[in-house]
């Protein structure tokens, strides 16, 4: 059984940075991609990024791509979110997913994750 722990958020001013964690464990060779996705007050959830596990290759929303970078250590089984220059755009619940990756031909793009999903960390953003 897979479980993801999101820690992590807080309150931040705007301009500032977090670095979100998602603690992996009962993964199996089944689990592609591996990722976050948040969702703000009265709005949709929002793909943020995505990676794959066997090369490791990162996919962003354009509107945190250069902003954000996700990254893992495997010999933790963890997954992190480095988040700079936060917005108050980027306030909202942070969720770690699995099977997060949408392609269509060869363009992929980082996506509300449909598998495992954490319960979720709050990050907000003042300005």
């Amino acid at each position: 059984q897979v479980q993801l722990v999101e820690s992590g958020g807080g309150l931040v001013q705007s301009g500032g940075s977090l670095k979100l964690s998602c603690a992996a464990s009962g993964l199996t060779y089944t689990t592609n991609t591996i990722g976050w996705f948040r969702q703000a007050p009265g709005a949709q959830r929002e793909g943020v990024s995505c990676m794959t596990i066997v090369d490791g290759r990162a996919h962003y929303a354009p509107s945190v791509e250069g902003r954000f970078t996700i990254t893992r250590d495997d010999a933790t089984n963890m997954v992190f979110l480095q988040m700079n220059d936060l917005k108050p755009e980027d306030t909202g619940v942070y969720y770690c997913a699995t099977n997060c990756l949408r392609c269509a031909g060869r363009k992929c793009i980082a996506a509300v994750g449909l598998d495992d999903v954490g319960q979720g960390t709050q990050v907000t953003v003042s300005s």
